[in-house]
């Protein structure tokens, strides 16, 4: 009996890793966010108890509350994704059908900025016109 407690036993060290390596979150970015070394969160991550105060720094900086550290599951974890992602080919629901045509668009644009155009075109037209009769 006395083992299966130990092993329900919180590790927050290795929890705030899990967490952290499940946000994609380096020790380094970590670290500088606590204002802490690289070896400093290496370390807190080994430990089996991190103190309240500093828990609830890293529980900001990661996003969650300490509670949510404090309870985290890895087997919850990877139960929800096995529940809720199939492997079915959903690929269509992913679709993107406008519901305007694009060429439209592109010919309203070019209303749009028609004067703009005819204002350009004059003008490049009147840089030909000055360097010919330079030559």
């Amino acid at each position: 009996m006395e083992t299966s407690e130990k092993n329900t036993r919180m590790h927050l060290g290795r929890k705030v890793s899990r967490i952290r390596e499940l946000r994609g979150m380096k020790q380094d970015t970590l670290a500088f966010e606590l204002g802490l070394s690289q070896q400093a969160i290496s370390k807190l991550e080994q430990s089996a108890e991190i103190e309240d105060k500093t828990l609830d720094k890293i529980a900001t900086v990661l996003g969650l509350s300490s509670e949510a550290i404090k309870n985290f599951s890895e087997d919850a974890v990877f139960n929800i994704i096995g529940n809720t992602v199939t492997n079915h080919d959903n690929g269509a629901l992913f679709n993107y059908y406008p519901s305007f045509n694009p060429i439209d668009k592109l010919m309203e644009l070019v209303e749009e900025n028609k004067d703009l155009y005819e204002r350009l075109l004059l003008s490049e037209r009147e840089k030909v016109e000055i360097l010919r009769s330079k030559l």
